[in-house]
């Protein structure tokens, strides 16, 4: 006989051999794959089912918009992020070749439509530093199993006058061509997934303007409202502001989320003052968040450490969704921002990538993952790590999330390896996400 119940108030639907015994509100089991049948109590099942509810799966499309909206879905929506050593484990781990077919596998509900650089060459020095967009260079920092992109030149370090600071290297929205925009978004949308616009590294002023200019400067520029970064701080702005309003405009309609990112805290608290934030950050959130939602879009930002003192701002500015939720002190918690901000706010992320995911067991995963299942029975969270899971995170650890998540396709079959993708983009270094 199969036993049938509800721990989601009758929105998240589990099902499992019934052994005549109550199931306890609370349990957390397995999601069907294809259909979903529930009941509004935890009586124990009679021998005959009779009233039963049936639901059909959701596409990744309508259980993101489902879940924004908190009206319930049939499992969590789920946003992978990990660096390309982990995402090499993991397709090694299930014989797969490209990013499309772990994506579909790890059951990421969100896709990204991108402009194709038409721009100057970004050139290859022959240290094998990159150049970026705004003049600066990265070069790989190698480290036990990986390495990253880090900045190695930093064009405007040391300039105090506007007079001294060349213009010549700030990009132009010019640079990009939007042509294919619309037909990503039309062949997404037969996929039905999510469709997203913009990285972590968009906007993103503190962070990435440090690495053209270096952190320590770029932290007193704000305090003593330097002339130099503002120019810089606007440059990037009208960037990323126009990139972002043409491909929406491109688009016509078909992007469910725009991204774009800064990191306002750190480990412990706030990097900057709400005095810094109102005088630099407000008015250009505002006019973003303004343009974004004028052609349908919602918003979300990446926020790297612990950024809660500035959530009620950002919320009356125009954010919706809180992207990776950095869980390091007690009013980043994940029930903490539940219990004062689910009523205003989504998040994306949650699951730690320094503790739980890098040195927790599979347990204390599965674990966590059902806390978050139970605050948000009816939607406002989009799961997934708190920043790209890192190397030598153990590889159980990443499937526990996803299995536990009810994402998971361990049944690989022709129709995710028949998947493929443009070698080019196998390969290619996107320079707005070195988050």
């Amino acid at each position: 006989m199969l036993g049938v119940w509800t721990n989601w108030q009758g929105n998240a639907i589990y099902t499992r051999p019934s052994t005549g015994n109550p199931i306890p509100t609370g349990s957390l089991l397995y999601p069907t794959a294809a259909f979903l049948i529930f009941r509004s109590t935890n009586e124990p099942l009679p021998n005959e089912i009779t009233t039963l509810k049936i639901m059909t799966q959701m596409t990744s499309r309508e259980r993101v918009l489902s879940a924004f909206n908190r009206t319930g879905y049939d499992r969590i929506p789920v946003k992978h992020e990990a660096t390309p050593e982990v995402n090499r484990m993991l397709m090694d781990h299930f014989g797969l070749t490209n990013m499309e077919q772990l994506l579909r596998v790890v059951g990421d509900d969100f896709r990204y439509v991108d402009p194709v650089y038409v721009g100057p060459e970004l050139r290859t020095f022959p240290d094998g530093s990159i150049e970026g967009y705004f003049g600066e260079r990265y070069k790989r920092a190698e480290f036990q199993g990986g390495s990253y992109l880090e900045a190695c030149y930093l064009p405007y370090a040391g300039i105090e006058t506007l007079d001294q600071l060349d213009r010549s290297h700030f990009p132009s929205a010019d640079w990009f061509d939007y042509s294919t925009i619309r037909a990503q978004c039309e062949k997404l949308r037969d996929q039905d997934v999510a469709i997203c616009f913009g990285t972590a590294g968009d906007m993103d002023f503190i962070n990435s303007i440090a690495r053209s200019r270096g952190m320590e400067e770029v932290l007193m520029d704000l305090l003593e409202d330097n002339e130099v970064f503002i120019e810089i701080m606007q440059a990037r702005f009208d960037f990323y502001h126009e990139m972002h309003r043409r491909v929406l405009e491109a688009a016509g309609g078909l992007i469910d989320f725009t991204h774009i990112g800064e990191d306002l805290g750190n480990q412990r608290g706030a990097m900057i003052s709400k005095d810094i934030f109102e005088r630099h950050f407000a008015g250009k959130f505002k006019q973003y968040f303004d343009m974004a939602h004028s052609y349908g879009a919602r918003t979300m930002m990446h926020m790297c450490g612990c950024v809660e003192s500035f959530l009620p701002r950002l919320i009356e500015l125009g954010l919706d969704v809180q992207d990776v939720v950095q869980p390091t002190t007690p009013e980043m918690d994940i029930a903490y921002l539940h219990d004062h901000y689910a009523d205003r706010l989504r998040f994306c992320g949650s699951i730690c990538v320094q503790s739980t995911l890098a040195f927790g067991t599979a347990e204390e995963v599965v674990t966590e993952v059902q806390r978050r299942l139970e605050l948000f029975p009816q939607g406002g969270l989009f799961l997934g790590p708190t920043h790209a899971i890192q190397v030598g995170s153990p590889l159980e650890n990443v499937l526990a999330l996803y299995r536990t998540a009810g994402s998971l396709c361990e049944t690989i079959d022709d129709e995710i390896l028949s998947v493929s993708v443009d070698a080019a983009e196998t390969n290619e270094i996107n320079l707005s996400k070195l988050f």
